[in-house]
Order: structure tokens, then sequence, then C-alpha cells
């Protein structure tokens, strides 16, 4: 090799990271800091308030409680935010459509009656710890998931019309959610259960949920990054993606599996929490543009993040009383979509 191309080598080597990779690192970097705060905080935070993390774990009876109940929940919101984030992310790359999540597009209540269907076939507890429960809880959330995308997708005739499809997974939404409670209803000792479910709630997740979570996302996120080009090909529009030689057929099935079964993960091991899925990818973009195999990293941490405030948020408010955290969500996160349904309107 000449000293010339040697020269040019060693000089694109050195050469900067693109601006829009050092902010997607950067911001990742930021997100797993804030998190460990979060974390921190989340130990200390129960009943009484705001305690001193290191004071509680000098003490063996409250190390317990620390390492046994809030520990646990704490990785479990993350957990599940995460699983939410990078569902959100995924559907609105799949479907095109800003304002996709896995809620409006029927998944989330989906996922709840197969639970519903669990609980009163089987006669098992949501606050069950046992891991043939939380598989089976998972499964039952899979499958109900897959087949309330399929059939909003049914209704909606395919995406290619935002407004039909949105309309297809709120009608999909409000008749399983009636369903549910039907379901519900006719088998009364599960009555409680599904009342704490249905509010969304990190209060029964234990280690079996949190190691159930994680293995579940990381494989979901393998397959989301293994399926970005899919995604970043759509973003330029079907006729684009078709070019590029990809065959969307089952690419897209793929993404739709990837979707139902980060969903029905989270909402089997806590029930309905929404509108984490729609803000997480949305701050994301709001501070870095960048393709999709970044963002549905970037998306699942922003939605381990946002989960994890909001349960920290839901504990310590109200102290010694609980604020179901889906129910924080739901009102923040309303707030959040009117407010960018007007902007995108304006």
């Amino acid at each position: 090799m000449s000293p010339g191309n040697s020269a040019t080598v060693a000089l694109a080597t050195m050469a900067p990271m693109p601006r829009p990779v050092t902010r997607a690192l950067t911001l990742a970097v930021g997100l797993v800091l804030l998190g460990g705060v979060l974390g921190v905080l989340g130990l200390g935070v129960g009943s009484t308030g705001l305690e001193a993390v290191w004071t509680m774990l000098a003490d063996p009876v409250a190390a317990q409680i620390v390492w046994d109940i809030r520990a646990p929940r704490t990785v479990g919101a993350f957990a599940a935010g995460a699983l939410l984030g990078l569902a959100g992310a995924v559907a609105q790359g799949l479907f095109r459509n800003p304002l996709a999540d896995p809620f409006l597009l029927g998944s989330a209540s989906g996922a709840s009656l197969g639970v519903a269907l669990a609980l009163a076939g089987l006669g098992v507890s949501p606050f069950a710890t046992q891991w043939v429960v939380r598989l089976g809880l998972t499964g039952a959330a899979f499958v109900g998931a897959v087949l309330a995308v399929l059939l909003t997708l049914a209704l909606a005739r395919g995406v290619q019309h935002t407004l039909r499809l949105l309309l297809a997974g709120v009608v999909v939404g409000v008749v399983l959610g009636a369903i549910t409670s039907l379901v519900t209803l006719s088998v009364p000792e599960t009555l409680q259960a599904m009342q704490a479910f249905m509010l969304g709630s990190t209060g029964f997740v234990g280690w079996a949920s949190c190691l159930l979570m994680g293995g579940i996302g990381f494989v979901c996120l393998l397959l989301a990054w293994g399926l970005s080009r899919v995604l970043d090909g759509l973003a330029l529009g079907e006729a684009t993606a078709l070019s590029l030689g990809l065959p969307l057929v089952p690419l897209r099935a793929a993404l739709v599996g990837v979707l139902a079964l980060a969903t029905g993960t989270a909402v089997a091991q806590t029930g309905l929490i929404a509108f984490v899925g729609l803000a997480a990818p949305h701050l994301v973009r709001a501070v870095v543009k960048t393709t999709h195999a970044w963002l549905v990293l970037l998306a699942s941490l922003m939605g381990g993040v946002l989960l994890m405030l909001a349960d920290t948020l839901a504990r310590g408010l109200m102290a010694p009383q609980e604020l179901p955290v889906g129910v924080l969500t739901a009102v923040l996160g309303g707030g959040y979509l009117l407010w960018l349904m007007r902007r995108r309107v304006g």
C-alpha cells in the first residue's frame, strides 16, 4: 500500500462519527443514567414516602422489603415500559402512522382479553409468581394481541388509510374491552384481580416476571433491529420498499408478531398501561432524527424510563395510598396526545 493510500485510510478511521449517530449515543447514555437514578429512587419510595435506601439496607427486615418487593417492581417497570416503547416504535413504522400505538390498534385490548379468558378458565391469579403461570398468561396475551391486530387490519382493509386504521383500532379495542368485562363479570372470583389488572399496576411484578420480560424483550429488540431495514423502507413508501426487493408480506407478518409479543408480554405482567408506547418514540424523534435501527433501541430505553418515572410518582404522590400507574399514564398520556394532535392539525 502506498503512503498516500495509508494516509487516506488513517484519516478515514479517525473521522468523527456522523452527528445523528453521536446524538443517538448521547441520548442512549443519558437515558441509561437517568434510569439508574430513577431505579435508586424507586428503591426508596414506599408507603411511608421517600426513605434512604442505605438506611433500609442496614435493617434485615427493611432490606428484605427492598430486594423482594421494591427492587423487582422497579426493574419490572423499566422492562414493561421498554416493551411498550419498542411496540410503539414498531407500530408507528409498520403502519406509517405517528399516532399508532399498541392501545390504539387494539393489541392491548386483545392481550387483556386473552389474560381474562386464562384467568376465568384456569382459575389462576395475575398475582401468582410461578413460572408456569407467568408463561401461561404471557402466551394467552400474545395470542389475543395477534388476533386483535389481525382483526383491526381486516376491518381497515390494510394500512393504506390512516383514519380507517385508527377507527378500526378504536372499534376493536372497545368491543374486546366489553367482552373482557363480560368474562370478568361471569366469573366473580376474578373480579378483584382483573380490576387491578385493568387499571394497570406494577405491584404484582416479581423476579420471575422481570426475567420473563427481560428475556422476551431482548428477543423482540433483536428481531426489531433485524427488521429495521423494512421499517426504513416502509417509511419511504410501499413502492420504495418493494423496489428494494423486500418481501413485504412475510416481513410485515414478522413485525406484527414482534408488536404482539412485546405488547402481550407487558400487558400480561403489568396490566393495561396506556400511552407509553405512543409517547416514547415521539420523545426520541424530538431529540434525534435517526433510522429505525437506533429508534427501536432508544424508544425502548425511553419507554422504560417513562414507566419507571410514572411508577415512582404513583407510589409517592399520595403515600401511604398508591395510585394505579395505568391511571397516571392515561392522564398524562392523554394530555400529550391532545397536544400532539392539536400541533399536527395546526
